[in-house]
């Protein structure tokens, strides 16, 4: 099994910037695409930004320019860069991973139980 722990979450001013890190721990071969999900009040849960195994990046629309991905394979640990943060950004930000336990092991997805961004002032 391989677990996800999200830290990072809190309360910023709008215009304010914040940090968001998920590290995996467990059984771990290798570790493929890893992201960012967020769900906000009374809304479906939307993709924040994607990062491959080999570094390539994708964003929603809504937080390009912003926001930033990215990863230390050496760590286990993906990161999210939130600057200039609006009131719309306040969610729960969840962190997704796709794994391979063993070299027999096929890829598989889990995911952390989210860490709580609040942008207000």
């Amino acid at each position: 099994q391989v677990q996800l722990l999200e830290s990072g979450g809190g309360l910023v001013q709008p215009g304010g910037s914040l940090r968001l890190s998920c590290a995996a721990s467990g059984s771990i071969f290798g570790i493929g695409a890893m992201a960012w999900y967020r769900q906000a009040p009374g809304k479906e849960r939307e993709l924040v930004s994607t990062i491959t195994g080999d570094g390539i990046t994708i964003y929603a629309d809504s937080v390009k320019g912003r926001f930033t991905i990215s990863r230390d394979n050496g760590k286990n640990t993906v990161y999210l860069e939130m600057n200039n943060l609006k009131p719309e950004d306040t969610a729960v930000y969840y962190c997704k991973g796709s794994f391979i336990k063993n070299m027999y092991d096929s890829w598989k997805d889990y995911w952390g139980k989210g860490a709580l961004v609040t942008v207000s002032s």
